[in-house]
């Protein structure tokens, strides 16, 4: 009876050393797991940590380069950088379509920032790629700085390229027949694809308008919606396909044409929304646009009585620019003026005060004023003059480069 009992006795401290033995293999394997992840937590932070200082040494290194560059510029050089053109602007006002020894003349005298193309510049693919690809060599050897190459290629009504029959590339229909966000994407893709390819590097598009006025004859097709989240989603979209294909994208216009009933270009257009209504509906496109990484937002030329007082128009207000889309909006990208030959601006300003107003304002870049020679003149005076700071001039031209400097492969 003795040696069963003993027997027992045994069994039962053989089992309570197994469960030991295998508690203790669990409290071991538990130990080394939780080592491995607080490791691996380690290792994962250390590595974003070690991006995070690598990306701020970049940041930070880019930014002295790009003052570097800014103080060693001449301020014509620096005036001239702050407008986009015609082609005709630099060679006396005669339709062009090739880049010539005038061509790098003019340049050389005035290194504008960029230029804007048209129909009548652009007959067929090889003469606008050789015409581009010329342009830059003659900016590139005068200042060392890329240009901007620009161009409306919205799309269905508005597009340069595929509106020309010599062009074999994809056409689409009117922006109001867009019926999803995958038809938006390709859109971007499709024209950044192209436009690349004959060496555009700025688009004026997407358009971030709301149709939300019957009456619209400026915006009716070439908005993507009346639905403020349609729109914002189809502009995300499209901005990701011309980005993908390194083409700038330009949010226009700001603040929303799809509310006027007058063109700009023929003269005064208004919307007498209020700042609360304008957030509500207007801005959201904007404002998820902004957040998808648009580089450049084009201020329009309507006039917002309601908040700006009087008719002065929104591309020449300090309120619309600083207060509400850099304030407001958050928006630290280049600002661009939406053409300013049209009959919104030119019907009450010449090309002189214009531009001085916009740069007063806050605006970065001036697109196409009626009389260049006159705009980048009366500029220049109104610094030397004291009635504009270098320092304000400075504060553009460093936007104006950096963005050249993220995206222009120079």
């Amino acid at each position: 009876m003795r040696k069963r009992g003993d027997n027992n006795q045994k069994k039962k401290l053989s089992v309570k050393k197994i469960i030991l033995s295998l508690v203790g293999v669990i409290i071991v394997l538990f130990v080394i797991a939780l080592a491995s992840a607080i490791w691996k937590n380690f290792v994962i932070n250390d590595s974003i940590d070690n991006k995070s200082v690598l990306a701020d040494f970049k940041k930070k290194r880019l930014e002295a380069e790009i003052h570097s560059i800014v103080n060693k510029m001449t301020l014509e050089e620096k005036i001239a950088q702050l407008f986009i053109i015609t082609p005709e602007a630099l060679n006396s006002g005669k339709e062009i379509t090739t880049a010539n020894k005038f061509t790098k003349e003019a340049i050389s005298k005035y290194p504008v920032g960029g230029l804007i193309f048209f129909s009548k510049n652009i007959n067929s693919p090889e003469q606008i790629k050789i015409m581009i690809s010329n342009t830059q060599d003659y900016s590139r050897e005068r200042i060392q700085i890329p240009m901007f190459m620009s161009v409306d290629e919205e799309g269905g009504q508005v597009a340069r390229i595929a509106n020309n029959s010599a062009f074999n590339v994809e056409t689409f229909g009117n922006l109001s027949g867009t019926k999803s966000s995958q038809e938006a994407y390709m859109l971007g893709d499709t024209i950044g694809k192209y436009l690349n390819d004959y060496g555009f590097n700025l688009n004026y598009a997407p358009v971030a308008d709301i149709y939300t006025n019957p009456k619209n004859i400026v915006i009716k097709y070439r908005a993507f919606s009346s639905e403020p989240l349609i729109v914002a989603d189809y502009v995300v979209e499209e901005i990701k396909g011309l980005n993908n294909n390194k083409i700038i994208a330009s949010l226009k216009h700001f603040p929303g044409h799809g509310n006027t009933t007058k063109d700009s270009h023929n003269g005064y257009a208004v919307t007498y929304k209020t700042l609360e209504q304008l957030k509500a509906v207007e801005f959201i496109p904007f404002e998820k646009g902004i957040s998808a990484g648009a580089q450049i937002v084009m201020l329009a030329h309507i006039s917002v009585p309601n908040i700006i007082k009087g008719d002065i128009p929104s591309s020449l207000s300090e309120i619309m620019v600083k207060d509400i889309l850099r304030n407001e909006l958050d928006f630290e990208g280049v600002i661009i003026t939406d053409a300013l030959n049209m009959g919104a601006i030119t019907n009450k300003y010449n090309s002189e005060q214009a531009s001085i107003t916009a740069i007063k304002a806050g605006v970065d870049l001036l697109l196409m004023p009626e009389n260049f020679i006159e705009a980048y003149n009366g500029l220049l005076n109104a610094v030397i003059k004291g009635e504009i700071s270098q320092e304000r001039i400075d504060e553009s031209l460093y936007r104006i480069l950096l963005l050249k400097k993220d995206k222009l492969n120079w």
